[in-house]
């Protein structure tokens, strides 16, 4: 295949306990066991080029979340071998805290970020306290800054960044929220982002509850099934089952091969 690439997700940091009625809007009552988050960014390797999908959070904004990071997203890709300097793609998936921090660690890049993530993110539904909670005022206006610089390539619908390395708007979580498709060896991979937070939140057809529009989310899952062609080569966005199930991707950094099989599958 000419076009396939690596996929590693690189976890950086966790948070727990959370309950089932905090990752599940229609929790199974019968459910009791506390599941951690876990904060991941995506480096997707090949062609010789490296495009990384979303950029994390930082200490400061750990700290003002109560949230326990492991270490920045920058330092995880240079225990891996890549220098931020070096990054010259950075696809934003969408512009909540987890997802658009660090923008300014990445000075070579051109983000590529939806048209309605940043109307969103910048319009009237700002006005609301729980639409604006998941976003950070400064992750915002830095990604204004850099549209000042032409460094934003802004996506309607779907988009290419590299051959093989398509963007699809699908909402849902947040109005402008995008899924990478990826071409690898074991055919196209969707990094879903938090399209799905978890695997259940898909499978279960039970949405996370930070929630824009509840039919885009629906939908959106579709999509995503529907561009990767097979449940097992969607990706959910915070699932500590992919630490699980996927092959370790070295000793320096919590990394691990998307590209390769799962050690289980999702199919019944």
């Amino acid at each position: 295949m000419g076009n396939a690439y690596e996929i590693y997700a690189l976890r950086y940091a966790t948070m727990s306990p959370r309950t089932p009625h905090m990752n599940y809007l229609l929790p199974d009552p019968h459910e009791t066991t506390a599941q951690d988050l876990d904060y991941f960014v995506w480096l997707v390797r090949g062609n010789g080029r490296d495009i990384l999908v979303d950029t994390g959070f930082n200490a400061e904004e750990a700290q003002a979340r109560s949230r326990k990071l492991t270490l920045n997203p920058v330092d995880a890709l240079a225990r891996f071998g890549v220098d931020a300097g070096a990054i010259r793609d950075v696809v934003v998936t969408h512009l909540h805290y987890d997802h658009a921090g660090n923008l300014d660690r990445f000075p070579n890049a051109r983000f590529h970020l939806q048209d309605r993530e940043m109307s969103y993110a910048t319009g009237r539904c700002m006005c609301q306290g729980l639409l604006r909670h998941p976003f950070s005022v400064e992750h915002v206006t830095l990604m204004v800054r850099h549209v000042f610089s032409e460094r934003v390539t802004f996506h309607n619908g779907d988009g290419e960044v590299a051959p093989g390395v398509t963007l699809h708007r699908v909402g849902g979580h947040s109005d402008g929220l995008q899924v990478v498709r990826v071409e690898t060896a074991r055919g196209p991979v969707v990094l879903a982002s938090d399209a799905s937070h978890y695997y259940g939140n898909m499978h279960r057809r039970s949405p996370f509850p930070i929630i824009y529009n509840l039919g885009d989310m629906f939908e959106g899952w579709d999509i995503a099934q529907r561009l990767a062609g097979h449940p097992d080569r969607v990706i959910p966005g915070h699932d500590p089952l992919v630490c699980d199930i996927y092959p370790r991707a070295g000793d320096n950094a919590d990394a691990f091969a998307l590209h390769l099989p799962p050690s289980r599958s999702f199919v019944k």
